[in-house]
């Protein structure tokens, strides 16, 4: 069986949908060295595939839906075993999951009352995503055995939650706005 070159983004997504079970299992069986570099391949994965949907305009609806949407499958899992495991505090993870859930929430709500629409990540959004990336890949590398600066856990940390606040906040405050003038339209309609 082939795969047409334009599906490539979209199998190399669904890869990296199939990843999430193997890294969360090593990282509760805390093989941490292992699951580290199935995290690698994850992360370069959601890079060859945004790079390649970009440089060939392979873009598909599937693709907008589902590549996000295995980047957080990775990152709620990969803090749910961090967080099971001790190496996250609770309300690190209620900080990180609340936020992805406000946004779920408030995109289901605009799409349910208003109707469709498309959705851009903020540079806040974008930010948050990458220190939660980061910091997991710093938690995995440190338990892996591989040293990192005595700075790194404690204040990365504090930046994941800082960042998943703003963009939080952010999100709520643009699409609030968003959702507030097209009720008003429609309502005047």
């Amino acid at each position: 069986m082939t795969i047409p070159w334009h599906q490539l983004p979209n199998a190399i997504t669904v890869l990296r949908i199939l990843l999430v079970g193997p890294i969360v299992y090593l990282l509760a069986k805390e093989s941490y060295s292992q699951a580290l570099w199935l995290f690698l391949v994850a992360g370069i994965s959601d890079a060859l595939d945004g790079f390649l949907a970009r440089a060939f305009r392979w873009f598909s609806r599937f693709g907008a839906i589902c590549d996000p949407l295995a980047d957080k499958a990775l990152l709620v899992a990969v803090y749910i075993v961090l967080t099971y495991n001790g190496l996250l505090p609770l309300w690190l993870l209620v900080v990180v999951f609340g936020r992805d859930l406000l946004i779920l929430t408030g995109a289901l709500s605009f799409h349910m009352v208003i109707g469709a629409y498309t959705m851009q990540p903020s540079i806040w959004g974008k930010l948050s995503t990458f220190t939660q990336i980061t910091y997991a890949l710093v938690v995995i590398l440190t338990q892996a055995g591989l040293s990192m600066p005595s700075w790194a856990v404690p204040w990365g940390l504090w930046l994941v939650a800082l960042t998943s606040l703003i963009s939080g906040g952010h999100y709520v405050a643009v699409w609030g706005h968003k959702f507030w003038l097209a009720l008003k339209q429609k309502n005047q309609g």
